[in-house]
């Protein structure tokens, strides 16, 4: 396959020309006439994978330059080639998800590479009439963000997968090659442990601002 290893720019208005026929094709469709050379269905993969890829990694790692590094890492794999792709094993997406564990997990070990999320200084606009309770709320979002990020890999992944990118229980097993069953246990033990290390006043709060906790790319 001959494609550029420059990942593609997306215009401002989210267009590219040459791609509207393809806007519909599914993601093995997509693939396949990547691998004849396509580079419209590989920007159209792109665009379709790499901000849920992106979230993934930075609740994983918390570093924003590390986790777009290995953002580009998963894509250049996928330009060289995706010998190792089953699609009866699960989808694209699953494949390319499994493919930025590996390597998120491999950089986090080799370089001991941790930092807490960063988070953005810039104040947020508030309601007028309860600026205390958004205050709160952000707080809490933030205190469930970094308890994340202190989880055992093993735990922060299945919490990231399934509660923050509500993945469901059959995709997560596929990314992570292990069975639907050591999922949900996995996560019931990670729910358990986030619960611990948030502040006890805060607990009551936690299950309803989890999915709300998510780092948009």
């Amino acid at each position: 396959m001959e494609l550029s290893t420059r990942l593609p720019l997306i215009t401002s208005d989210g267009t590219l020309s040459g791609m509207r026929a393809l806007e519909n094709s599914s993601d093995n469709e997509l693939l396949r006439l990547m691998q004849n050379g396509d580079e419209d269905a590989f920007v159209l993969l792109y665009r379709r994978c790499h901000a849920g890829i992106y979230r993934f990694l930075l609740q994983m790692c918390g570093s924003p330059a590390l986790a777009e590094d290995v953002t580009q890492e998963v894509f250049l794999v996928l330009i060289r080639g995706t010998e190792s792709f089953d699609s009866a094993r699960g989808s694209l997406n699953a494949f390319l998800y499994g493919v930025a564990r590996n390597q998120i997990l491999y950089r986090l070990r080799r370089e001991r590479f941790y930092v807490p999320l960063e988070v953005d200084e810039t104040p947020e606009q508030q309601s007028d009439s309860k600026p205390l309770e958004e205050l709160t709320r952000t707080e809490i979002v933030d205190s469930v963000r970094r308890a994340v990020l202190s989880l055992p890999e093993r735990y922060r992944e299945v919490v990231v997968l399934c509660d923050l990118e509500e993945m469901s229980y059959v995709e997560s097993a596929q990314i992570l090659g292990c069975a639907v069953g050591t999922v949900r246990s996995r996560l019931h033990r990670a729910r358990s442990l986030l619960l611990e290390k948030l502040q006890p006043q805060k607990k009551a709060s936690v299950a309803a601002e989890v999915k709300t906790a998510r780092c948009f790319a």
